[in-house]
Parts: C-alpha cells; sequence; structure tokens
C-alpha cells in the first residue's frame, strides 16, 4: 500500500510540477500577457475553470490551481472548477454509463459557472480577501542562454522545487495515506433514506482525493441510488484537486470547499425534486 501511495503521490507532483513550470515561463516570455487575458473579465475565468474541471481526471483541476496561485483566477472560478470536476471518477462513469455521464460533464460545466457567479458575489458583499498570491518575480535579460538559465535557477529550483513542492509532496502522501485508511461504505450507504443519502455524499465529497466517491458512481450504475446522489457527490468531490491548493493555502482551501459543500447540498436537494 505504501508504495502503491508513493507512486501517487510522485505521479501527482509530477504533473503539478510540469503545470507550474509552463504557466510561469509563458507568464514570463509573454510579459504577463497572459494574466491580464484571463483577469480582463470574470466570465471568461469561470468559463475556462470549469472546462478544465470538467475534463475527466484531475490534470485540469491542477492548472487551474496552478493558475489561482498566481493569481490569475478569483475564488469564484477555482471555486467553479473545483464543482465542475470529478477527478479519476469520472473515467469510472465514461466505463460504467458513458451517455449519462458526458451529459452529467455538461450539467457540471453549467453549474460550475453558476457556482462560480455566486461565490464571488458572497465574496464581494462580504468583503472576503483571498491569501496573497504566489508572485512571479519578472526580470530583464539580455541574452537567451542567461535568460534560460536564470529561470531554471530561480524560478524552477528556487521557487517551485524549493518553495512548493516539498509541501505539497507531505499534503499528497499525508492524504492519500489518510484515504487508503477508510473503510468501504457502500453497503451502509445504499440503504440510507433519500435524504441522508445526499448528505453523506456531499460529507464524503469533503474526502480530498479520487477513491472515496468510486461507491456512488457503482451504487448509480447498478440502479441502487438515484441520480441526485450522483450529482451531488460529483459536485461536492473534486479528487485530487483539492490537495495542490491546501498545501499553497488551508484558508482558501476551507472557503472554496464551503461554499462547494452548500452549493451541492441545494443542487443535490433541488435534483432529487425534479429526477427523484
Amino acid at each position: 500500500m505504501i508504495i502503491e501511495v508513493l507512486r501517487e503521490t510522485i505521479h501527482i507532483l509530477a504533473i503539478v510540477f510540469v503545470l507550474m513550470t509552463v504557466i510561469e515561463y509563458i507568464e514570463l516570455r509573454t510579459q504577463k500577457r497572459m494574466s491580464k487575458w484571463m483577469t480582463r473579465g470574470p466570465l471568461r475565468q469561470y468559463l475556462l475553470a470549469s472546462f478544465l474541471g470538467a475534463t475527466p481526471g484531475c490534470v485540469g483541476a491542477f492548472a487551474s490551481v496552478s493558475l489561482y496561485v498566481h493569481g490569475f483566477l478569483s475564488m469564484g472560478a477555482i471555486t467553479a472548477c473545483m464543482i465542475s470536476t470529478s477527478g479519476d471518477e469520472a473515467f469510472v462513469m465514461l466505463a460504467k454509463f458513458p451517455a449519462t455521464a458526458l451529459a452529467l460533464f455538461a450539467l457540471l460545466f453549467v453549474l460550475g459557472i453558476l457556482g462560480g457567479f455566486l461565490t464571488d458575489s458572497i465574496v464581494r458583499k462580504f468583503g472576503i480577501t483571498r491569501d496573497k498570491k504566489c508572485v512571479i518575480k519578472v526580470h530583464r535579460i539580455e541574452r537567451e542562454r542567461t535568460e534560460l538559465r536564470h529561470f531554471v535557477k530561480e524560478h524552477v529550483f528556487n521557487h517551485i522545487i524549493k518553495q512548493h513542492l516539498p509541501k505539497l509532496f507531505a499534503w499528497l502522501l499525508g492524504a492519500l495515506l489518510v484515504i487508503r485508511l477508510i473503510p468501504n461504505l457502500e453497503p451502509t450507504i445504499s440503504r440510507l433514506p433519500l435524504p441522508l443519502l445526499i448528505f453523506s455524499a456531499a460529507v464524503v465529497g469533503l474526502i480530498p482525493g479520487s477513491g472515496p466517491h468510486i461507491p456512488f458512481v457503482l451504487l448509480y450504475a447498478d440502479g441502487a441510488i438515484p441520480f441526485s446522489v450522483l450529482l451531488t457527490s460529483s459536485v461536492v468531490q473534486d479528487g485530487h484537486g483539492m490537495l495542490p491548493l491546501l498545501s499553497y493555502t488551508i484558508r482558501d482551501s476551507v472557503l472554496v470547499k464551503i461554499f462547494n459543500v452548500v452549493f451541492g447540498l441545494l443542487v443535490g436537494i433541488a435534483a432529487s425534486l425534479v429526477f427523484g
């Protein structure tokens, strides 16, 4: 189990490292034009973040977190991503019920945009601020080889590797080890009444990482739970997407998760009235 967790941790860490390096490099090369393009309007951020989240797997969520910590996305936009993402469970859905899965991803994309708008509205109304963004220092480089050497030393090694990766590794390893110790709750969950099923899906959705939410996918595939429960689980859970954000800022992660859970419960209750 420990070897499996280490492999998964290193795999996620490698993806995040590549994404952060690419984003920093593009930002430096474009003289911050990328950040200006993304921050020009909130709708553009919601569309981008929701699209990245709705793509199967966790890479889109990792990319959104990297954009958020660099200050390119608002709290509403990163919430939109976490609402629309289903992590690796998306691949299980595509394998078990592909047509419904694609419809669900499209619905999550729309819900992500709506959730992002509502989150930013609440943030503005109550004056909620975000943690300090991860600042990229832009330096003027005269020679191409000096620029590459400077980027590797200052941005890749001193910034990403030394400041972010150790803490991210610890969070990933710890969270994944805890997830492996959670027992299979599938037999108990399937016997709960609908309101408790929806609430249980939201509670289990608090667990960061892909895996604990798979029972809801399998139960729906077997016809044991209604669509409203699967939808609640899909909205609240975010696969491994929240783990990198936790390593950067616990405060913002908690705020995003609160918005996510409340929105997921409201959506689940509404869906239960429509779909059962």
